[in-house]
């Protein structure tokens, strides 16, 4: 179990430090694809503190979520390349300190699965993984480190999950298939899947439960899934093909990247409709909102920055430099 270094310069060590101190507002965490690194960001400056290792030769990590500790990350080692292409299959998860920048121990799936998307669940306090080879959702113990159990998806390339905030409900979109699987987390069963495109991609749920998110990367639109009826409700018009959405913390809006168009679609949550768009850095990847509410983050894959939104001007008012190819994001305290 290697130390990962810590890199920080003299005056974001003192920022970072007085800020762990104190308590103050959560810190951004960045992972890196191309450099196989995470940046820490912090939010107050929107400067990059540090950089942590993944200490991977071969293969990279995606995606992150943050544990019950707020200290652990942790961070699925997908493979070499992207969903669906030939190449390395990863088999591990990193957990890792962020704030002292060590990994700190690892989930052994067996064989490889190309983990992606982790997600911790914190009414029943365990870490839920998308297992793409094994089409299923791989559960696991965030304290002990041991999978628990796993979900059938009834499909491949189950890419990305969300979570009902009641924990019962999971939704993950199946890339290739085109798909959207609903799964019952405590029986640990599939519901039903649900058609989409012959190409879906990212997904997200609504604040209240109602409504889950896909984009079809075939057309440039958005299926808003009836979770009452597990169907589809009715399609969103997009400016171009959109990418990982988020929703606001009050529940008004959706945020969409269009990777295409260099700008991030507002959706009104309540007409269901593109209210507004928002230019940012190149190739917006996966979105973020700041637990506040106030300010938006989205990776920028093509340029090695993370733009920030604010959500009362609804214009980027900064772009932060961190590594080659940014895309997982997660909040931490």
């Amino acid at each position: 179990m290697g130390m990962t270094m810590l890199h920080l310069t003299g005056l974001a060590l003192m920022l970072w430090c007085a800020t762990a101190a104190i308590g103050g507002p959560p810190v951004l965490l960045v992972v890196n694809q191309g450099d196989k690194t995470m940046s820490v960001v912090d939010p107050k400056t929107n400067t990059q503190i540090s950089v942590i290792d993944e200490k991977q030769t071969t293969m990279h990590g995606h995606e992150i979520a943050v544990g019950p500790d707020n200290k652990t990350v942790f961070m699925p080692i997908y493979g070499n390349v992207g969903v669906g292409s030939p190449g390395l299959d990863g088999s591990e998860m990193l957990a890792i300190d962020w704030k002292s920048g060590t990994i700190t121990g690892k989930v052994d799936f067996g064989h490889g699965v190309r983990p992606h998307c982790v997600v911790y669940e914190p009414v029943r306090k365990l870490l839920y993984v998308t297992t793409e080879l094994d089409e299923a959702i791989t559960i696991v113990d965030p304290k002990t480190l041991h999978v628990v159990g796993k979900v059938p998806t009834g499909a491949p390339q189950t890419h990305m999950l969300a979570i009902s905030s009641d924990g019962k409900r999971g939704y993950t979109s199946n890339v290739n298939p085109g798909s959207v699987s609903v799964l019952d987390l405590v029986d640990r069963k599939t519901i039903t899947v649900i058609p989409i495109a012959s190409v879906a991609q990212r997904i997200a749920i609504s604040r209240d439960d109602k409504w889950v998110f896909t984009s079809d990367q075939t057309q440039p639109r958005m299926a808003v899934i009836d979770t009452a009826t597990n169907s589809i409700a009715k399609w969103i018009d997009l400016p171009g093909h959109g990418y990982g959405p988020a929703t606001t913390p009050d529940g008004k809006w959706l945020l969409v990247p269009i990777p295409s168009k260099d700008e991030v679609a507002v959706v009104d949550l309540k007409t269901m409709s593109v209210a507004r768009t928002v230019s940012v850095d190149k190739s917006p990847q996966e979105m973020l909102v700041r637990p506040d509410g106030k300010f938006a983050y989205v990776a920028g894959a093509a340029v090695k920055k993370v733009s920030v939104i604010d959500l009362k001007e609804w214009e980027m008012v900064a772009s932060v430099d961190v590594g080659n190819y940014p895309d997982g994001l997660a909040w931490a305290n």
